[in-house]
């Protein structure tokens, strides 16, 4: 049964929250003073109409908006929509109890992300390729996408192609596409055996020089070149399917802010290094320990290295920081230390940095409440909170990039 709400404010997840009989219901693709009508189930509602717009409502970019869950707030003007993500930001550290003099957020631009996570499906009547609808396993297919960057639209239809020839009827698998410097690096998961005959075809895809790697589950099915992309003087050596920094402009106002807190502190550590996106810069006036559970980032930050010249001693070191943080006894031989955990935060090897001596701390995040929560730490360990940055990595949607920076 359809009812009309007031939309009081934006919920974290980026959906308007009414205050209705029964308790909050949470809209999606509202806005925070606004009349909506709506269907409501299980404390969701479905907007069935705006019945009064908000000041800040803009036109969406995109013709998938509302359908594809990859955007939560096209719909906002872009001012307020930056305030908002700030704000959510400063009440992460205000509910820890620390007063955050939380800068200004650095902005990204449209048609940058180059890094994508697909969702695909193979039915008997074709490939499904996109995000899923929010809330749901239903893949909704895209033509276009504003966000991500050119090279990656531009072979929508290739990425299909291929999904095809891979993919197992009805069984879901995800393909992570990276716009390297030099051509588009493939992986897909969950693909399964793939036959002799669809190996061919695949091969023949290759000659398309726009492509730098496929790899399905791991094997490579081939290598025009070895992705890279430059960090300052450096080339990162992205792994088949990992982790990076979503836009070139966001991962440099990181290493930015970065290196202006550390300065000249000497020798640095660098936990939950990846590929090596902050090692190879602080490398060129520092001796940087890398920290990684994974051999296989180890080895792509030692080959980049490697391949690097006039670099200080880069000394790769394998370990699971989660089950075996480094100690306030190991940690005290550097003059920096920087920490760049998934988003569940770090906390155990925020409690070891609080009992050492290091100078100065480096924290950066996807997750303010986490980041909060460990910089809480940090500080109740005798660190003064320095520096929060806020940016917006990812375009549209609810998530956040911070970096803060703490020292002794």
């Amino acid at each position: 049964m359809a009812e009309t709400v007031e939309i009081i404010e934006l919920g974290h997840g980026g959906d308007g929250i009414a205050e209705a009989t029964g308790g909050r219901v949470y809209v999606p693709l509202t806005l925070p003073g606004e009349t909506v009508e709506i269907e409501r189930k299980d404390g969701r509602g479905r907007p069935l109409k705006v019945v009064s717009a908000s000041a800040d409502r803009s036109e969406p970019i995109c013709r998938h908006f509302g359908a594809c869950g990859g955007c939560a707030l096209q719909h906002m003007e872009r001012a307020a929509y930056l305030a908002w993500k700030r704000n959510i930001v400063a009440e992460s550290f205000a509910r820890r109890g620390i007063e955050a003099q939380v800068e200004q957020i650095v902005s990204t631009a449209e048609n940058s992300r180059r890094r994508a996570v697909f969702s695909a499906v193979k039915t008997a009547k074709n490939v499904i390729l996109g995000l899923h609808r929010k809330g749901t396993n239903e893949i909704v297919s895209i033509e276009e996408c504003p966000v991500l960057v050119p090279a990656i639209v531009a072979k929508l239809g290739t990425f299909v192609e291929i999904a095809n020839l891979s993919l197992k009827r009805g069984r879901p698998a995800r393909v992570i596409v990276v716009a390297a410097d030099n051509g588009i690096d493939i992986a897909i998961e969950g693909a399964g055996r793939i036959g002799r005959t669809e190996l061919e075809v695949l091969g023949r895809i290759a000659v398309d020089a726009a492509l730098a790697r496929l790899t399905i589950d791991g094997n490579q099915i081939f290598v025009n070149r070895r992705p890279e992309i430059r960090a300052g003087e450096a080339m990162l050596l992205p792994i088949p399917g990992g982790f990076l920094q979503a836009t070139a402009a966001a991962e440099a106002a990181l290493a930015d802010a970065l290196a202006d807190h550390i300065g000249e502190a000497t020798p640095v550590a660098d936990l939950f290094a990846g590929i090596g996106t902050f090692t190879l810069r602080l490398a060129r006036r520092a001796p940087v320990t890398a920290v990684e559970s994974s051999a296989q980032l180890l080895a792509a930050i030692e080959s980049a290295a490697h391949y690097t010249s006039r670099l200080k001693r880069v000394t790769p070191r394998k370990r699971d920081l989660f089950q075996n943080p480094l100690a306030a006894t190991e940690l005290n031989q550097f003059g920096a230390v920087i920490f760049d955990p998934p988003a569940a935060g770090a906390r155990a090897q925020a409690e070891a940095i609080a009992a050492s001596n290091v100078t100065k701390i480096v924290a950066i995040s996807c997750n303010p409440s986490t980041l909060a929560r460990d910089a809480r730490i940090l500080i109740d360990g005798g660190y003064r909170l320095v520096r929060v940055l806020p940016i917006d990595q990812f375009l549209f949607s609810a998530e956040i990039e911070v970096i803060a920076t703490f020292e002794r």
